[in-house]
């Protein structure tokens, strides 16, 4: 029985020691991977690009159960091309760098386990286009003028994560609704180009700082 009672002091100790670190303000550094496309109409995983994100995050508890996560990350989206023709066979990359800034609202399922969901906003730093041939004889990497392409982009973002001691995992997917294009006009006739819409999904690891 006293040995009953002491877990139980310990456990109820434990609980509220966790409860009030909870509600303290954290900040950390994240990243991982992006599997990034491009989309127009429908998002499917064709043409998928494999790039990276990295960035800085501040949570700030409302309660035990919630909490507003703002973040601040690099995120390299794009899209990947694979071709085989009669003229040649190779991959075409278009890599679009992005400083991204989303606001999540973090909801505690479990103490270890989370949803989050939020808006977020984008700014394009560059674009590069490539292409690299099996044989290299059309091998190129170009630039691409930021004068062609929406400066920023925004969208939403949704996922879920893992929280631990020190450290966190976690998955998300952001849905863009801003064209990477500018609307041009030629000959009297208004067109957008590329007519496309970002999509990702993250993958990521947190360290509390």
């Amino acid at each position: 029985m006293r040995n009953l009672l002491a877990a139980a002091i310990l456990c109820f100790s434990f609980a509220n020691f966790t409860n009030a670190q909870s509600l303290e303000p954290s900040v950390g550094i994240k990243g991982g991977l992006n599997f990034s496309n491009l989309y127009t109409d429908d998002v499917d995983d064709n043409n998928m690009l494999t790039s990276f994100n990295a960035g800085l995050y501040l949570n700030l508890p409302i309660s035990t159960a919630a909490s507003i996560q703002p973040e601040f990350n690099f995120s390299r989206k794009g899209s990947e091309l694979v071709y085989d023709n009669a003229f040649a066979t190779g991959t075409t990359r278009l890599k679009l760098n992005y400083l991204e800034m989303p606001v999540l609202l973090k909801l505690n399922v479990t103490p270890n386990f989370n949803i989050h969901f939020g808006p977020y906003a984008a700014y394009l730093i560059d674009g590069k286009a490539t292409n690299e041939t099996n044989n290299g004889s059309f091998n190129f990497e170009e630039n691409i003028s930021n004068d062609d392409l929406n400066k920023w982009d925004y969208g939403l973002s949704g996922g879920i994560g893992f929280d631990f001691a020190s450290t966190s995992l976690g998955i998300r997917y952001n849905y863009g609704l801003q064209t990477i294009g500018k609307e041009k006009t030629f000959n009297g006739s208004t067109y957008t180009f590329p007519d496309s819409k970002n999509s990702s999904l993250s993958l990521y690891v947190g360290f509390k700082l």
